[in-house]
C-alpha cells in the first residue's frame, strides 16, 4: 500500500519536499538536501522513519554537506508490502547497497541508529571506497553469537501482542519532550494495522542465533571494521536507553576501528535523534 501524501502536509520541522525512486517495482522516499563533495547518509530504525532526523539535516547541510535520509520499505513516504514474509534482513539490505550505487553517493559519514545500524553497519565492507566517517548512536551489530538482552526480549513480546502498534504513543513515552504534533508525525505513515506489517516483522528480524538470516553478515562486518576500517568513527549514547543503552554500545565500540569515546547525553533515550542537534554539532566540532 502507499500511504496518502495527505497525511504528510504540515509535519512539525519537517520542510523537506519528498523525492522518491523505484526499486523492484516499490516507490521509495527519501530526504535528500544540501550539496557538497561530503554526503551524510542517515539510516533510522523501527518503527520510525526520515522525520527522526529532522534535527539533524539542518546541521549537516549548513556545514557544507548533502544529507541524503531515506525511508525504508514498508516504513514513512515508502511503499508498504502488506505480506509480512517479504520483510527479510537481506532484502533491505540489498535495497541499501543498491540505493547507495543508484545515488552514487561518496565520501558519506554514514549515521546510523538502530536498525540503521543494525544494517547499515554491513555496508561500508563492500564499498570501503565510499565511505569515510561513522557516527554511530544506540545501535548494534546481530551477530548471533551473544543472548539477546532482556529489554529487547520485551520489546519484541510487546510489537507481537500490538499488531495496531501505536508510532506516535510509543514515541512520546520514549522522548518525553515531544510536542503533541510531533508524535503524531510518526502515526502520519501509517493509517491503519494492515499498513504496519514492517513495524510488526522487524523486531522478529533481528538474528538471535548463528545461523539466523544476516548473523553471519553481522559477524564478517564486526571483522572488518575492527580490522580494516581506516575511517573516523565518532559515537554517541543515549544513556537512558534501556536496550541498546551504555553497555550495549560499550561493547560495539570495541569493534569499531578509530572510534572516539563515547558522547553522553544523561537525558538521551534510545531515540537519540530527537537530541539530534547536540549530537550532530558535537560530531562536527569533533571532526573539526
Amino acid at each position: 500500500m502507499r500511504t496518502p501524501d495527505a497525511r504528510f502536509a504540515d509535519l512539525p520541522g519537517f520542510p523537506f519536499p519528498p523525492h522518491y525512486r523505484e526499486w523492484n517495482g516499490l516507490r521509495v522516499h527519501y530526504v535528500d538536501e544540501g550539496s557538497g563533495n561530503a554526503t551524510y547518509l542517515c539510516l533510522h530504525g523501527e518503527p520510525t522513519w526520515s522525520y527522526l532526523y529532522r534535527r539533524m539535516i539542518p546541521v549537516f547541510a549548513a556545514s557544507g554537506a548533502r544529507v541524503v535520509a531515506p525511508d525504508f520499505i514498508g516504513f514513512g513516504r515508502s511503499d508498504k508490502p502488506e505480506e509480512e514474509a517479504f520483510y527479510t534482513f537481506d532484502r533491505h539490505r540489498d535495497f541499501l547497497l543498491e540505493f547507495v550505487e543508484r545515488l552514487d553517493l561518496r565520501n558519506i559519514t554514514l549515521v546510523v541508529q538502530d536498525w540503521g545500524g543494525l544494517l547499515g553497519l554491513t555496508l561500508p565492507m563492500e564499498m570501503p571506497e565510499r565511505f569515510a566517517r561513522l557516527l554511530v548512536m544506540n545501535t548494534a551489530l546481530a551477530t548471533g553469537d551473544f543472548p539477546l538482552g532482556a529489554g529487547f526480549i520485551a520489546w519484541r513480546a510487546y510489537v507481537a501482542k500490538n499488531p495496531d502498534l501505536d508510532c506516535g504513543k510509543l514515541m512520546a513515552r520514549a522522548c518525553p519532550h515531544l510536542s503533541a504534533r510531533e508524535a503524531a508525525a510518526y502515526d502520519a505513515p501509517f493509517p491503519d494495522a494492515r499498513s504496519k506489517a514492517g513495524v510488526r516483522r522487524f523486531p522478529p528480524l533481528v538474528p538471535e542465533h548463528r545461523d539466523d538470516p544476516g548473523a553471519a553478515i553481522s559477524r564478517r562486518a564486526r571483522d572488518w571494521l575492527a580490522s580494516a576500517w581506516r575511517g573516523e568513527c565518532f559515537m554517541a549514547v543515549g544513556v537512558k536507553d534501556p536496550v541498546l543503552g551504555l553497555p550495549v554500545m560499550t561493547e560495539l565500540r570495541k569493534s569499531l576501528k578509530n572510534c572516539s569515546d563515547p558522547f553522553l547525553l544523561p537525558q538521551g533515550g534510545h531515540f537519540l535523534q530527537e537530541w539530534g542537534e547536540e549530537v550532530a554539532q558535537a560530531a562536527l566540532r569533533h571532526w573539526s
